[in-house]
Protein backbone atom coordinates (compact mmCIF):
# COMPACT_ATOMS: atom_id res chain seq x y z
CA UNK A 1 0.00 0.00 0.00
CA UNK A 2 1.30 3.45 -0.92
CA UNK A 3 1.80 5.68 2.12
CA UNK A 4 1.12 9.39 1.60
CA UNK A 5 1.95 12.56 3.48
CA UNK A 6 0.12 15.85 2.94
CA UNK A 7 1.55 19.29 3.71
CA UNK A 8 -0.82 22.25 3.57
CA UNK A 9 1.24 25.42 3.24
CA UNK A 10 -0.70 28.47 4.35
CA UNK A 11 -0.12 31.24 6.86
CA UNK A 12 -3.85 31.63 7.54
CA UNK A 13 -4.54 27.90 7.91
CA UNK A 14 -1.53 27.45 10.20
CA UNK A 15 -2.85 30.28 12.41
CA UNK A 16 -6.33 28.72 12.27
CA UNK A 17 -7.86 31.91 10.87
CA UNK A 18 -8.90 30.05 7.72
CA UNK A 19 -10.07 26.46 7.26
CA UNK A 20 -7.89 24.12 5.24
CA UNK A 21 -10.01 22.80 2.38
CA UNK A 22 -7.25 21.64 0.04
CA UNK A 23 -5.55 19.16 2.39
CA UNK A 24 -8.82 17.31 3.06
CA UNK A 25 -9.51 17.29 -0.71
CA UNK A 26 -6.15 15.57 -1.29
CA UNK A 27 -6.91 13.07 1.48
CA UNK A 28 -10.31 12.21 0.03
CA UNK A 29 -8.97 11.74 -3.49
CA UNK A 30 -5.93 9.62 -2.60
CA UNK A 31 -7.90 7.42 -0.22
CA UNK A 32 -10.48 6.84 -2.96
CA UNK A 33 -7.61 5.28 -4.98
CA UNK A 34 -6.65 2.99 -2.11
CA UNK A 35 -3.68 4.98 -0.82
CA UNK A 36 -3.11 5.49 2.91
CA UNK A 37 -2.62 8.98 4.35
CA UNK A 38 -0.13 8.59 7.19
CA UNK A 39 0.27 12.26 8.10
CA UNK A 40 -1.20 15.68 7.33
CA UNK A 41 0.62 18.78 8.52
CA UNK A 42 -0.33 22.42 8.19
CA UNK A 43 2.65 24.79 8.11
CA UNK A 44 3.11 28.52 7.47
CA UNK A 45 4.58 29.90 4.24
CA UNK A 46 8.13 29.66 5.58
CA UNK A 47 10.97 27.78 3.89
CA UNK A 48 12.28 26.08 7.01
CA UNK A 49 8.82 24.91 8.12
CA UNK A 50 8.13 23.47 4.66
CA UNK A 51 11.54 21.78 4.41
CA UNK A 52 11.22 20.33 7.90
CA UNK A 53 7.79 18.83 7.19
CA UNK A 54 8.87 17.30 3.87
CA UNK A 55 12.18 15.95 5.21
CA UNK A 56 10.39 14.35 8.17
CA UNK A 57 7.87 12.65 5.88
CA UNK A 58 10.53 11.40 3.45
CA UNK A 59 13.64 10.74 5.52
CA UNK A 60 12.12 9.76 8.87
CA UNK A 61 8.66 8.38 8.10
CA UNK A 62 9.77 6.93 4.73
CA UNK A 63 6.48 7.82 3.04
CA UNK A 64 6.13 6.91 -0.63
CA UNK A 65 4.50 10.15 -1.72
CA UNK A 66 4.37 13.67 -0.28
CA UNK A 67 1.78 16.04 -1.74
CA UNK A 68 2.00 19.70 -0.83
CA UNK A 69 -0.70 22.28 -1.44
CA UNK A 70 -0.17 26.03 -1.49
CA UNK A 71 2.69 28.49 -1.75
CA UNK A 72 3.40 27.95 -5.46
CA UNK A 73 2.35 31.36 -6.78
CA UNK A 74 4.28 34.59 -7.24
CA UNK A 75 3.31 36.38 -4.04
CA UNK A 76 6.03 37.48 -1.63
CA UNK A 77 5.21 34.65 0.82
CA UNK A 78 4.96 31.92 -1.85
CA UNK A 79 8.16 29.95 -1.19
CA UNK A 80 7.19 26.30 -1.61
CA UNK A 81 9.30 25.70 -4.76
CA UNK A 82 12.33 27.35 -3.16
CA UNK A 83 11.94 25.15 -0.07
CA UNK A 84 11.45 21.91 -2.03
CA UNK A 85 13.90 22.28 -4.93
CA UNK A 86 17.11 21.71 -2.89
CA UNK A 87 15.56 18.56 -1.41
CA UNK A 88 15.05 16.83 -4.77
CA UNK A 89 17.44 14.22 -6.16
CA UNK A 90 15.59 14.22 -9.51
CA UNK A 91 13.09 16.71 -10.91
CA UNK A 92 10.03 15.60 -12.87
CA UNK A 93 9.14 18.69 -14.93
CA UNK A 94 6.46 16.88 -16.94
CA UNK A 95 4.31 16.46 -13.83
CA UNK A 96 4.42 20.18 -13.03
CA UNK A 97 3.83 21.07 -16.67
CA UNK A 98 0.72 18.88 -16.75
CA UNK A 99 -0.61 20.49 -13.56
CA UNK A 100 -0.22 23.94 -15.16
CA UNK A 101 -1.69 22.77 -18.48
CA UNK A 102 -4.79 21.32 -16.79
CA UNK A 103 -5.21 24.40 -14.60
CA UNK A 104 -4.88 26.80 -17.53
CA UNK A 105 -7.87 25.19 -19.24
CA UNK A 106 -10.08 26.75 -16.56
CA UNK A 107 -8.00 29.68 -15.34
CA UNK A 108 -5.33 31.46 -17.39
CA UNK A 109 -3.66 32.44 -14.10
CA UNK A 110 -2.62 28.81 -13.57
CA UNK A 111 0.42 29.48 -15.76
CA UNK A 112 1.79 31.58 -12.89
CA UNK A 113 2.18 28.48 -10.73
CA UNK A 114 5.79 27.59 -9.98
CA UNK A 115 5.13 24.21 -8.39
CA UNK A 116 7.71 21.45 -8.73
CA UNK A 117 7.67 17.67 -8.71
CA UNK A 118 10.49 15.26 -8.15
CA UNK A 119 12.04 12.38 -6.28
CA UNK A 120 13.95 12.40 -3.00
CA UNK A 121 15.38 9.02 -2.08
CA UNK A 122 12.45 6.59 -2.49
CA UNK A 123 9.71 9.24 -2.28
CA UNK A 124 7.75 11.22 -4.84
CA UNK A 125 7.17 14.88 -3.94
CA UNK A 126 4.60 16.99 -5.81
CA UNK A 127 3.63 20.64 -5.25
CA UNK A 128 -0.08 21.05 -5.97
CA UNK A 129 -2.01 24.33 -6.27
CA UNK A 130 -3.42 25.90 -3.12
CA UNK A 131 -7.09 25.97 -4.08
CA UNK A 132 -9.41 22.98 -3.61
CA UNK A 133 -10.46 23.30 -7.26
CA UNK A 134 -6.83 23.31 -8.41
CA UNK A 135 -6.09 20.26 -6.26
CA UNK A 136 -9.09 18.39 -7.63
CA UNK A 137 -8.36 19.21 -11.28
CA UNK A 138 -4.69 18.32 -10.87
CA UNK A 139 -5.21 15.02 -9.09
CA UNK A 140 -7.96 13.98 -11.50
CA UNK A 141 -5.41 14.41 -14.29
CA UNK A 142 -2.24 13.00 -12.73
CA UNK A 143 -2.99 10.75 -9.74
CA UNK A 144 -2.86 7.49 -11.71
CA UNK A 145 0.53 8.52 -13.14
CA UNK A 146 1.77 9.43 -9.65
CA UNK A 147 0.78 5.99 -8.37
CA UNK A 148 2.61 4.36 -11.28
CA UNK A 149 5.67 6.54 -10.68
CA UNK A 150 5.91 5.32 -7.07
CA UNK A 151 6.15 1.77 -8.42
CA UNK A 152 8.91 2.90 -10.79
CA UNK A 153 10.82 4.65 -7.98
CA UNK A 154 10.69 1.40 -6.03
CA UNK A 155 12.10 -0.51 -9.01
CA UNK A 156 8.90 -2.30 -10.01
CA UNK A 157 9.42 -1.54 -13.69
CA UNK A 158 7.67 0.51 -16.33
Amino acid sequence: MIKVGIVTISDSCSKKTHEDESGPMIKKMVEAKGLKVERHEIVPDEREAIKSAVINMVDVMKLDMVLTTGGTGIGPRDVTPEAVKPLLDKELPGVSEQIRRIGAQNSPRAILSRGLAGVRRQSLIVNLPGSPRGVEESLNAILDVLIHSVDMIHGKGH
